[in-house]
């Protein structure tokens, strides 16, 4: 089997498309080259980037756009200079699908693709070629090879899909910022990223993860994911008093103007860090300089992770049995899910499921 020379899927042709305004549609792809591969689609999470970028939310979206970059499915087609994978090995994509990969590159040449100059989105993005870049709320897609990964065994098709990335984008810089035994985490936010947060953190062996939330209506699927305390900060007066000097890192998937970052660096220990990577689509907080001064704190940020990154975390998922909580819904349901996301009831990742692209499909 291959792919046909056209693909289809769902199409976002301005920034009503968040409300239900989704067209199935066919598309064309990008050129293929001798580098890509195409992936007959079986499963794709939807993120809130996805949503970001339907609405123009983080600048000028280049419409028509199929989004989705949570993609898992099986190779049907090889570029001659492909040797990594063959037709009919499952694999994902996640939200890269290019960079400049030059040896005089200092960050692919280091496996810091995610952070090249000429980085190219897995959708709304445009290769050196001139071919525009398109997601997995699709039957196929076509990237180039070096941004697929494999798939272990060991995950179902629907668990890996919202790791590829809503699972990196925490388990990156928890990895990269010492979480492990003799740590204490802390999560802000606990929704699609956030309750990865938790988990990963949990399976890497902190000796304490922290929820922490504006309200408690999370608080028992949080501990029941792993985690050992539950902060509600619009309910607990207290919360910044209580909890204060206590953590040793704080990953934060959230971004409002209005998230209380001084009570956050009230929570780190002395030399903690705060670790953004929930991306605004307004202003960040002011940073209370003295929060950082006092305690020697220090503010990052971390995005999503290199091709070497999303396969290591997917093996560690697949050794600790990470398992995400998700939602299935079909892929022909997309606008109602898409207006659900929007809306807030995901709990915790909506994953899209073309039915008759399942992992037992014939190639």
């Amino acid at each position: 089997m291959t792919s046909p020379e056209k693909f289809t899927g769902w199409i976002g042709h301005d920034k009503e498309s968040t409300k239900g305004n989704l067209k199935w549609e066919e598309f064309t792809p990008k050129t293929f080259a001798d580098t890509d591969i195409d992936i007959k689609i079986s499963h794709c999470g939807i993120c809130g980037s996805d949503c970001h970028t339907l609405r123009s939310g983080w600048g000028p979206t280049h419409y028509p756009i199929c989004v989705g970059h949570e993609i898992i499915g099986h190779v049907v087609r090889v570029g001659k200079s492909v040797t990594r994978f063959q037709v009919g090995e499952r694999v994902g994509v996640g939200a890269q699908a290019g960079s400049c990969l030059r040896d005089d590159c200092e960050e692919c040449s280091n496996g810091r693709e995610n952070h090249c100059l000429k980085m190219v989105g897995t959708y709304n993005g445009k290769y050196a070629d001139g071919s525009r870049s398109s997601g997995g709320y699709a039957n196929y897609t076509r990237v180039p090879a070096h941004f697929a990964v494999k798939v272990p065994q060991a995950i179902s098709s629907a668990d890996a899909a919202p790791m590829m990335c809503g699972g990196i984008t925490v388990y990156a810089p928890l990895k990269k910022n010492g979480a492990g035994p003799g740590k204490r985490i802390g999560i802000v936010g606990v929704g699609g990223l956030g309750h990865f947060g938790v988990l990963f953190a949990k399976a890497l062996g902190c000796d304490k993860v922290v929820g922490i939330s504006r309200s408690q209506s999370k608080e028992k699927d949080v501990l029941a994911m792993g985690a050992d305390t539950y902060i509600a900060t619009s309910e607990d007066k207290d919360w910044k008093k209580k909890h204060a000097n206590s953590l040793d890192l704080i990953i934060s998937t959230v971004s409002s103007p209005d998230m209380p970052l001084d009570g956050y660096l009230r929570l780190l220990r002395t030399n903690g860090q705060f670790i953004q990577v929930g991306a605004p689509e307004d202003k960040m907080p002011a940073i209370p300089a003295f929060a950082l001064i006092a305690k020697g704190c220090k503010i990052g940020g971390s995005m999503i992770g290199a091709p070497h990154e999303i396969e290591e975390m997917l093996r560690f998922a697949a050794e600790k049995k990470v398992k995400p909580v998700i939602q299935q819904r079909r892929m022909e349901d997309a606008n109602q899910a898409v207006v659900d996301m929007e809306a807030g009831k995901a709990r915790y990742r909506y994953v899209l499921v073309n039915a008759d692209h399942n992992d037992h499909a014939r190639l």
